[in-house]
């Protein structure tokens, strides 16, 4: 029955593409005979690899090329364990690593191979698929030498690396002064100060559906979507305080309408490429995002802070004491009122990553309002330069969130923790117009 269902896959997925489909499964079924004595190669390679393990260890990994956040955030986490010490083999050791077929950035691509020993993805992707088949392939597998460490494949930085370590990779002169000259063309000198704005949309991930239906598969994504409308107050705002604004990504919905000069819909402009996208999120001030779109990995893992829409609300970014954030307003569709804090974790949605889940636990998720998002970005600007003035009552709020939040989440028992020490600071702006919601 499973040979038919996937026969009628196939047939559905020609219908609905039709020449092109054909031909991109015409090619697929080449590339697999291709890589039909690779695998049969693989086999005594991996026998091998077994056998000088105890001399030599040969460990193997994925890089997720296809979305830009684990392509950043998850490599670099990855090189800030190796330089701490955690997940690192007591033995001598080589790590191998390949590419996913899909790459979504080249510069970055091109950075990590500067840093990393990256293997043609036609040759080493059998061999761990070979690996993975043997039994005890676990040992070479990058991430699951230990089980007591977490996972180096993850995004979340839960033993407080990145504030102890520097960036692992950097751009070549060259790259710096091509960077330089293009910030040059948009008017802006070396050292005028300038934001990354992203808002996730459907866009991105609704890019090909001649071949995949992506728009389907992706849609439960959409509780994490928001409106670029909502944020021209906050750019504009921006702007008066001297920054320029770049509106990042590289596929978007809408464009981005404002009449300031310094605010850039660079989304959609002419000027756009792969190169810029890292170069911006690497020199930006700060990023300003939403919804955990994967460019704010470009910021982060530069050491730039993040301005961060986060959902779903256990999933806050913490480890970081430059960043601020918030979330979007939870909505009880029972008596149409707006969840506290507390409240987000016993109605069963601090952890949930799918929008049937809200739907289904009768929440709703409202995006946050212009002024909302003007406050976050003001604070943000005025904590970075010294000028914030907290009181007494910042403090005590900040504190009063974080034991909700901290308290919430150990009674998830979560095998693996999304949460190391908590440095970041939730937008006190927001939580004095919202006391009620700490409790």
């Amino acid at each position: 029955m499973s040979f038919l269902n996937n026969l009628d896959k196939h047939i559905q997925q020609i219908k609905r593409g039709g020449f092109v489909v054909i031909l991109k499964k015409i090619r697929s079924l080449i590339y697999l005979i291709f890589q039909t004595p690779i695998y049969l190669i693989s086999f005594p390679i991996v026998i091998i690899i077994r056998l000088i393990r105890p001399w030599y260890l040969i460990r193997l990994g994925e890089l997720i090329s296809t979305r830009i956040g684990h392509f950043s955030m998850n490599v670099e986490l990855y090189c800030c364990e190796q330089e701490a010490g955690i997940n690192v083999p007591s033995q001598k050791y080589l790590d191998l690593f390949y590419l996913r077929n899909i790459i979504c950035n080249r510069q970055l691509e091109k950075m990590w191979r500067r840093r990393l020993i990256i293997i043609p993805n036609w040759l080493l992707s059998p061999l761990s698929k070979v690996n993975q088949f043997i039994p005890g392939g676990n040992h070479h597998m990058i991430g699951f030498n230990n089980v007591n460490e977490i996972c180096t494949n993850a995004d979340r930085d839960v033993h407080n690396l990145i504030e102890k370590f520097q960036p692992h990779i950097n751009f070549t002169k060259e790259e710096e002064l091509d960077g330089k000259k293009i910030l040059n063309n948009f008017g802006i000198s070396e050292n005028s100060k300038f934001v990354c704005l992203i808002v996730r949309d459907s866009a991105y991930l609704d890019r090909d559906k001649n071949f995949d239906n992506l728009k389907n598969r992706f849609d439960y994504h959409r509780y994490r979507d928001g409106d670029i409308d909502n944020y021209v107050l906050a750019a504009e705002e921006l702007s008066k305080r001297g920054y320029y604004v770049f509106r990042m990504g590289s596929k978007v919905l809408k464009p981005m309408k404002s009449s300031d000069p310094k605010v850039f819909d660079y989304a959609n402009s002419k000027m756009r490429s792969e190169f810029m996208d890292i170069y911006l999120g690497a020199k930006c001030t700060f990023c300003v995002s939403l919804g955990g779109a994967g460019f704010f990995g470009i910021p982060f893992i530069f050491r730039r802070p993040n301005a961060y829409i986060m959902i779903p609300f256990g999933h806050l970014f913490t480890s970081n004491k430059y960043d601020l954030m918030i979330t979007k307003n939870h909505i009880s569709k029972i008596n149409n009122s707006r969840l506290n804090f507390s409240e987000i974790f016993s109605s069963n949605v601090a952890l949930s990553y799918k929008a049937d889940e809200f739907e289904n636990n009768n929440v709703l998720l409202e995006e946050n309002s212009p002024d909302e998002i003007k406050d976050l970005v003001v604070e943000m600007d005025e904590r970075l330069n010294g000028r914030w003035k907290e009181t007494d009552q910042d403090v005590e709020l900040q504190k009063k969130f974080w034991k909700i939040f901290k308290d919430n989440m150990e009674k998830q028992n979560l095998k693996i923790p999304l949460h190391g020490e908590i440095k970041a600071k939730f937008c006190s702006a927001y939580l004095r117009k919202n006391i009620n919601l700490v409790q």
